[in-house]
């Protein structure tokens, strides 16, 4: 499956040609304690953390006029096994509205289908720094609309992996869903490379890309995310706000063409 999807797509190709090449890379710079930035370039750090993410879509529907925007809560809590495992989790939960869908009609919002992944992930980083998790995601139909969700339950298998040298994280996560409740609503694969860099004060740039393939429709989505990020202390409380665009290389047709993406995320270190 993988092999095919590569072949189908030379830009997913090459990104993912790309990141390898980076993760190989193992004397970047020297290895050091990951900041509480950099562990947040890490999706499955042992760190809590509430990521409200607000996307804002534009150039979709029949006649490119359509919005789509939608508030994404992110929680991750991760779950120490022992002193060799940590399980982390992340819910995803949307509230999406929609308008003109179809040339002026079909507004439409409420909540989307919730995704909730868990990682099995190592305490110590593997040979050459390779931090890695596998588990599984699962999709929980709770969208209060059709055009907001599938309506069906699904899962699949998901995997990470990263390496982090100096001021740079490059990894890259995958998952396929199929549907397990009837039908063929959902088949669907996911993979998402991703490069960050530290900048001084806290600063950080990223760019990433939220790659996946209907196995149904036969259909891409392939948007490339750029954003600048920059973590501060509010009180005693530690925050992160990050800004950034989106557009999108390959998507199916009605769907948006641009955006912007906006996330504040609340950070809950361990003490000690």
């Amino acid at each position: 499956m993988c092999g095919e999807l590569l072949l189908k797509n030379p830009v997913l190709g090459t990104m993912i040609a790309t990141v390898a090449g980076m993760l190989s890379v193992s004397a970047l710079a020297d290895d050091a304690k990951p900041s509480l930035s950099q562990q947040l370039a890490n999706p499955i750090a042992n760190l809590t953390s509430v990521p409200i993410q607000y996307n804002a879509l534009f150039g979709g529907g029949l006649d490119g006029k359509a919005r789509i925007s939608a508030l994404d809560i992110q929680p991750v809590i991760p779950f120490r096994l022992n002193e060799d495992w940590n399980l982390i989790t992340r819910t995803i939960l949307p509230i999406a509205s929609a308008q003109n869908l179809f040339n002026g009609m079909g507004d439409v919002s409420g909540l989307g289908d919730t995704q909730l992944s868990a990682f099995l992930s190592p305490e110590a980083a593997g040979p050459g720094g390779l931090i890695w998790g596998v588990g599984a995601v699962i999709n929980m139909p709770t969208a209060t609309d059709p055009l907001l969700g599938t309506s069906k339950w699904g899962a699949g298998p998901s995997a990470v992996a990263l390496i982090q040298k100096g001021s740079w994280t490059v990894g890259i996560l995958a998952n396929q869903m199929w549907t397990f409740d009837g039908g063929n609503a959902i088949n669907k694969s996911f993979v998402q490379p991703w490069v960050t860099y530290q900048l001084r004060d806290n600063w950080s740039v990223s760019a990433t890309s939220q790659t996946s393939y209907d196995w149904i429709t036969r259909q891409w989505t392939v948007p490339i995310n750029v954003g600048v990020a920059k973590l501060v202390n509010i009180g005693e409380q530690p925050v992160q706000f990050q800004v950034g665009g989106i557009y999108m290389l390959s998507a199916p047709d009605g769907a948006p063409r641009w955006g912007l993406q906006t996330t504040v995320t609340f950070l809950f270190p361990k003490d000690g």
